[in-house]
Formats: structure tokens, sequence, C-alpha cells
């Protein structure tokens, strides 16, 4: 009998153990979007995650933009969302089944930009204080 409990348990642990891994560390997808970066803020209570918005070009049926809600967790990442909000950016992103709340609200993870259109040189950027 002790030894069906400790097989039943350890079944139950590998279980829990592979949905865990399946729901928050499995890739689903991983693709690039473009569009107009619209915000990117750092939030939260207590994990402060960078969250950011891009509109994409086109329209559905009722002339309403398509908007792609994101996290970062990378630091470079986050410096050169940082310094473009409002430009055109093409990003690349791994989609995950669930989101954690150190990785950030959404369960898509933006990892690298690909391009960024219409930058401008260093002179004409005004620096905050």
């Amino acid at each position: 009998m002790k030894k069906f409990i400790w097989s039943f348990v350890t079944v139950l642990l590998l279980i829990l153990a592979g949905y865990i891994y399946w729901k928050f560390y499995f890739v689903y997808s991983v693709g690039a979007k473009a569009g107009q970066l619209n915000t990117f803020q750092q939030k939260g209570f207590v994990f402060k995650t960078f969250e950011g918005k891009i509109i994409q070009s086109g329209f559905k049926a009722n002339v309403q933009s398509n908007e792609f809600n994101f996290s970062v967790t990378d630091q470079k990442v986050i410096d050169i969302l940082s310094r473009n909000s409002g430009r055109e950016l093409n990003l690349h992103y791994k989609r995950y089944l669930g989101a954690l709340p150190w990785r950030g609200v959404e369960s898509y993870i933006v990892d690298s930009v690909l391009e960024v259109r219409g930058v401008v040189t260093e002179e004409t950027i005004i620096k905050p204080k």
C-alpha cells in the first residue's frame, strides 16, 4: 500500500511538472509583427515588467486598428524600444500559452527588434532630464 501511494504521488508530481512546463515555458509560436509603437511602459505592483503596444497597419471591417500587446524581458530590447516610441518597428516575438508574473502580463514576449524605420540621428533627439 505504501509503495502504491508513493508511485501515485510521483506520477501526479510528474504530470504537474509537465503541465507547468507546457503552460508557462513551452514556446507555442514564434513570429514577427510590424507596426507603430504606441505605448511602452514599466508597470506592476510586485514585479515591475515592461509592457508595450504596437498598432498594426490595416483595418478590420469596423474600421478599427489592430493592436499587438506584448511584454519584454531583455534589457537591450527595452533600451531600443524606450528610445523609439512612435516609430515603425518590426518586432520578433515568442508566444507562450500562459503568462508568468515576473515575465510580464502578456503571453507574447518580444525578444528582439528586427527593424526600426525612420531612425533620426543622435543630434535631433532631445534626451529627458
